[in-house]
């Protein structure tokens, strides 16, 4: 078979022969007329698309659809893992990652999780061990999320606990996750929002209220979904395990703050290494605003120094009581607040209502574990009783409490040491309604209506049904008086630790050449 000649630039195709030696010459004319470097900047560009894994080109976050991002430690060069030192009686083992040039955050992470431990066994007499591991949720743009797992153990039960905490490396700046809301109002709105997503699981919606201590670890998955997620016996039976939520991006859009905004940026980019370039100049703990969750019992829009506001502080002893709620909605129909010197057992047996308490503005106060007269169990009973009682409440509102009550009224200054030790100043009262003894609500309606004055702190106690009863009355009563029921610490502004208030009416006026009386001091002291 005869072979197919080969193409050539034959002299006779002169029209084609011309035709090329002009592409080619125009060529030439282009590349010599092409600034320097363009050339090159083409080659580049085109080096750059045959190459996806560059550095500029971002990668994608790893972890679940349903679980926070999940960084690779080894991409931190420098890290290493460090555990508190812990002094106490229960076995605890609690690490956390010690990463170069952020020490603000190590001795955040320190002093966070030994109060956690500490709080465990004081809250836990059962208490048998108490472990705390890490990981990494985002490393990037600044930012960097730590993610700890507890699992405690006391006598009963094992529960996995979760808490993430937010770095910005360039601030020196440790925040809690609720700091990723933009503020109140948003935080309740989401609260409402994860009630929705968990009604086919078995948490309680009566458990789920908008403070920082349910929402404690709070972040993002791959797609930037916002994730919350609850520790276990938290809003749900422990034996429930782990209860989660998945809000949609876009229906968290507008619940995040400029933080927020920030930290979905960097947990949704993945991380091929990542360092603190400096320390920062000083340890800031998260900025000075009150974080979302983290409510106090003084309010700005009250002033009860001012001449036309006339306040009165009711408080509760020995609850939360069966009956409580009640008493919360009758509170929450008359834009009113009490304070509730709680009991350590009872607490146990009604913590979600303790919460919903905090969560509505309430203050909450000490009355003890097991409502001793403290005078004569001795100064190291004594302590524990308390102490016991302060870690109850904040392990499930993250309040720590500042004013007790003794039970019985009784105090010495023994009690007094003790008090100003733990930093709590003794409330007594002005009025007593006797409802413990005299179980009649129209008695103590009008033994309460009757003894309101300025000032005044009402003594009442909301596990007896006959109070529940009358303080519906009192309240509506007091409200048509003019009387603004408020906290007992918006009702004395500042109260020193063992000191002993018996009510808020201010001290008159200092005579000429007298002392000026102590600023801050608003209330008679027994």
């Amino acid at each position: 078979m005869k072979q197919q000649d080969r193409p050539t630039m034959s002299p006779d195709r002169p029209l084609l022969t011309v035709a090329f030696a002009m592409v080619v010459l125009l060529g030439l004319v282009l590349s010599a007329a092409r600034p320097p470097g363009l050339l090159e900047d083409t080659a580049e560009a085109q080096r750059t698309a045959e190459r996806p894994e560059e550095e500029d080109v971002r990668l994608p976050a790893t972890g679940e659809p349903d679980e926070l991002t999940v960084v690779d430690p080894a991409a931190l060069p420098g890290l290493t893992e460090t555990e508190i030192a812990y002094e106490g009686g229960g076995d605890v083992a609690v690490s956390y990652p010690a990463i170069p040039n952020a020490e603000p955050l190590a001795d955040f992470l320190d002093r966070t999780l030994t109060d956690q431990a500490h709080a465990f066994e004081a809250a836990n007499p059962g208490a048998r061990s108490f472990v705390g591991e890490w990981g990494l949720t985002a490393a990037e743009g600044g930012i960097v999320g730590v993610r700890v797992t507890t699992t405690e153990t006391d006598s009963e039960e094992t529960r996995e606990g979760h808490s993430t905490y937010w770095y910005e490396t360039g601030k020196g700046a440790v925040h809690g996750s609720s700091r990723l809301l933009a503020g109140q109002q948003e935080l309740a709105e989401l609260n409402d929002r994860v009630r929705e997503a968990v009604s086919d699981t078995a948490a309680v919606p009566a458990a789920l209220h908008p403070i920082s201590s349910l929402y404690d670890s709070v972040g993002f998955n791959p797609d930037g979904d916002l994730v919350v997620e609850f520790d276990s016996g938290q809003v749900a039976p422990a034996s429930e395990g782990r209860i989660h939520a998945v809000i949609d991006r876009d229906e968290a859009q507008d619940l995040l703050s400029e933080l927020g905004l920030r930290v979905r940026e960097a947990s949704t980019t993945g991380v091929r290494e990542f360092s603190v370039a400096e320390a920062p100049a000083a340890d800031k703990d998260g900025s000075e605003a009150t974080a979302p969750g983290v409510l106090l019992p003084r309010e700005d829009s009250v002033d009860c120094a001012d001449p036309d506001t006339r306040c009165v502080a009711l408080t509760y002893d020995d609850g939360p009581g069966g009956r409580t709620p009640e008493l919360l909605d009758a509170l929450a129909e008359h834009d009113a607040r009490a304070t509730f010197f709680v009991t350590g057992h009872p607490v146990m047996e009604n913590p979600w209502v303790v919460r919903r308490t905090y969560a509505e503005g309430h203050e909450l106060a000490n009355h003890t574990l097991s409502h001793p007269d403290l005078t004569r169990i001795g100064t190291g009973s004594a302590r524990a009783d308390l102490n016991t009682t302060q870690a109850l409440v904040y392990r499930e509102t993250g309040y720590t409490m500042d004013l007790m009550r003794p039970p019985y009224g009784a105090t010495d200054d023994g009690v007094a040491e003790l008090t100003e030790e733990l930093g709590l100043a003794q409330i007594l009262w002005s009025v007593d309604t006797n409802d413990w003894k005299d179980r009649e609500a129209h008695v103590v309606r009008k033994r309460a209506v009757n003894g309101a004055s300025e000032g005044a702190i009402i003594l009442m106690h909301d596990i007896h049904d006959t109070t529940i009863d009358a303080s519906v009355d009192i309240i509506r009563e007091l409200d048509e008086r003019g009387y603004t029921m408020v906290t007992v610490s918006q009702l004395l502004g500042t109260a020193e630790p063992g000191e002993v208030y018996v009510d808020g009416v201010p001290e008159p006026p200092a005579e000429d050449g007298a002392e000026d009386a102590g600023e801050g001091d608003a209330g008679d002291r027994k």
